[in-house]
């Protein structure tokens, strides 16, 4: 944090760029709108397969278990690469989509915003999924049945008995994937294809291209200090060595 305040010269000058250069505030920008639509994407998904598993039988459990985990295994930088020969305008999807006549040219699925969303909201997928599975075995079903048994529809008991308990699930693992968001830095730099960067990215240009220490160190301390505090929140609402021995 020294370089933030010394370099180039002695003072606050970095931090003052948060409010007056345009390019670290369309950075600043695209990095929260990124996160918060992968964040919203991926705890819906997350939602749907978490649910699924806590409602299937033992064994279907276990191999869904397995399949989010699998995907641990592999590197990131595999992925993000994947997904770009995936998408791609040649890729399986566009081809899928041009032979069932449901678009007339390729879309622009790879080297834009987009990419980066479907990358990010893949590999954020299992740290959605702990949490909530977790949260919703904790949940005693009885309150569930009682509420049924007292005249409430499915819908009912999920909406007013079960969606309340799962709350604090909720919101970890939306704060946890919103955290672990905003230091990606391979699958923006390679699905965005230089067209959409993020802060991780623009500070290891800041440090290896432009030399401009002092705004790199600046970013990289805003980047923690802002990690810190909303681990700090996610901590209020679900115990982060709980989230992980639950795997």
């Amino acid at each position: 944090m020294w370089i933030s305040v010394s370099e180039p010269a002695f003072g606050l000058g970095n931090y003052a760029l948060l409010f007056t250069s345009p390019a670290v505030q369309r950075i600043l920008v695209t990095t929260a709108r990124i996160c918060a639509i992968t964040s919203l994407l991926t705890l819906v998904l997350g939602y749907v397969v978490a649910y699924a598993m806590v409602h299937v039988g033992e064994g279907h459990r276990q191999w869904m278990l397995f399949c989010v985990l699998l995907t641990f295994w592999l590197s990131v930088l595999v992925r993000a690469f994947a997904w770009v020969m995936i998408l791609r305008p040649e890729g399986p999807i566009n081809a899928a989509l041009l032979g069932l006549g449901l678009v007339n040219q390729p879309l622009a699925l790879v080297r834009n915003e987009t990419g980066v969303v479907i990358g990010m909201v893949h590999y954020m997928l299992p740290y959605a999924v702990l949490p909530l599975y977790a949260n919703m075995q904790g949940i005693d079903r009885r309150l569930v049945a009682a509420a049924r048994g007292l005249g409430a529809t499915p819908f009912t008991a999920f909406r007013r008995v079960f969606l309340p308990l799962n709350m604090p699930g909720i919101v970890g693992a939306g704060l946890l994937v919103f955290v672990f968001s905003l230091g990606f830095y391979i699958t923006p730099a390679i699905r965005g294809g230089g067209r959409t960067t993020m802060i991780a990215e623009y500070i290891g240009i800041q440090i290896l291209t432009t030399l401009r220490w002092g705004l790199a160190t600046m970013l990289a301390s805003t980047l923690l200090i802002t990690v810190f505090l909303m681990l700090a929140l996610t901590s209020r609402f679900v115990s982060l060595r709980r989230l992980f021995g639950a795997a």
